[in-house]
């Protein structure tokens, strides 16, 4: 059995690193939930019935609904009680506003502060409780800048005391609010406050309305600049990097809209389809950089760049997970036909009664697409 270690241990200890990568995705994260059960299972066979996913990975993080579940896992909850939480915060969270006005956000934000809280308290971002490197990614509306809140005690604005006597230190920003930030989709909830300076609070948004609402390049490029502090060495044997997804709901001819459609419409139709590039653009590059032993088609062109490699050597060694949004998929997959209209009720972001049978696909394709030998042994925790 593995005894945890601290977090200044996970961050500048010796030996490889290992970082977990969390999709945004509003109630369908129960689908990471679900792979991320397969992976905990796998490591208690190997490390003993009490290890959770905190012990084995060294930084975890996400955007939005990928926020909630890396700060989960890395105040080392296990997924069983995680995938509780999760469906009762769908549940509760998702509180449709009472306000009628057409601009309006959908749902009301203190339900969801409520449950956040409920689980997280008044922890901070510093806190001991946190026991691996974790990293929450919120946009800045006011200013249109990506910023990520992580705990490393080496970053620029994690203590500023001595330096800046102005700022804000990250340390002492609360769980709670940075959560509520990185969940806050447009016109789904309203705007979070964050004060980042004594008298100056900035304007946050979903993490996900960014080239990030799949963070694993990122959480790669946090883990390696020397200006965010970790500095960790890359390479296929010393760096792992998992990525694991929301479900991918692939544009077709049939969803394209009317011809006369609302120009609402059509506008929410190209922002999702600007992150969904964003998405697939990130997975290039990952794949490009890295080694994986399940690599993705990424398109009929390039294909799933088998023989394809940027640099000398693979950065790290890549492992993504997700589930897709077609009935071929799922049939050819894990075996099970769904009819259209079942399929397309569980593409919502925002209807907890989804999560249940979501829950029930994805254990189905985890365990078809989760091998024991994808975490080498020279990842080992020794």
């Amino acid at each position: 059995m593995i005894a945890g270690r601290t977090r200044d241990e996970h961050l500048f200890g010796p030996g490889p690193k290992r970082i977990l990568a969390l999709d945004g995705g509003g109630v369908r994260g129960i689908i990471s939930l679900a792979y991320l059960e397969r992976l905990e299972s796998i490591l208690r066979q190997r490390f003993g019935p009490e290890t959770v996913l905190a012990d084995y990975f060294d930084l975890i993080g996400g955007a939005s609904t990928g926020a909630i579940i890396a700060t989960g896992l890395a105040l080392g909850l296990p997924v069983k009680r995680l995938i509780a939480t999760f469906l009762g915060l769908a549940d509760k969270g998702f509180r449709r506003s009472s306000r009628f006005a057409f601009l309006a956000p959908k749902f009301q934000a203190g339900a969801l502060v409520e449950q956040i809280r409920a689980h997280v308290g008044d922890t901070t971002l510093g806190s001991a409780q946190v026991k691996t490197g974790l990293a929450i990614i919120a946009k800045r509306i006011d200013t249109g800048s990506l910023w990520v809140f992580h705990n490393n005690p080496r970053g620029r604005w994690f203590d500023v005391a001595g330096r800046d006597p102005h700022a804000a230190p990250n340390k002492d920003l609360k769980l709670t609010q940075l959560l509520r930030a990185s969940t806050a989709a447009p016109s789904y909830f309203a705007p979070e406050p964050i004060e980042i300076a004594h008298g100056v609070s900035g304007t946050f948004i979903d993490g996900a309305v960014s080239p990030h609402g799949n963070p694993g390049l990122f959480l790669f490029l946090l883990a390696t600049l020397g200006g965010y502090g970790f500095r960790w060495p890359t390479g296929a044997e010393q760096l792992l990097l998992a990525s694991v997804g929301t479900g991918h709901h692939p544009m077709t001819p049939s969803r394209m809209p009317a011809k006369h459609a609302p120009p609402l419409l059509l506008a929410a139709l190209a922002l999702k389809s600007v992150m969904d590039d964003c998405n697939w653009l990130n997975q290039t590059m990952l794949q490009y950089l890295g080694q994986s032993p399940a690599p993705w088609r990424i398109d009929g062109e390039i294909g799933d760049l088998t023989g394809d490699q940027l640099g000398v050597a693979p950065a790290f060694h890549y492992l993504r997970y997700d589930m897709v949004y077609s009935s071929h998929w799922f049939d050819g997959e894990i075996g099970v036909r769904l009819e259209q209209r079942e399929l397309d009720g569980l593409t919502r972001f925002d209807e907890p009664a989804i999560s249940p049978r979501l829950l029930e696909l994805a254990r189905l394709a985890a365990r078809k697409q989760i091998a024991e030998a994808h975490l080498p042994a020279e990842f080992d925790m020794g």
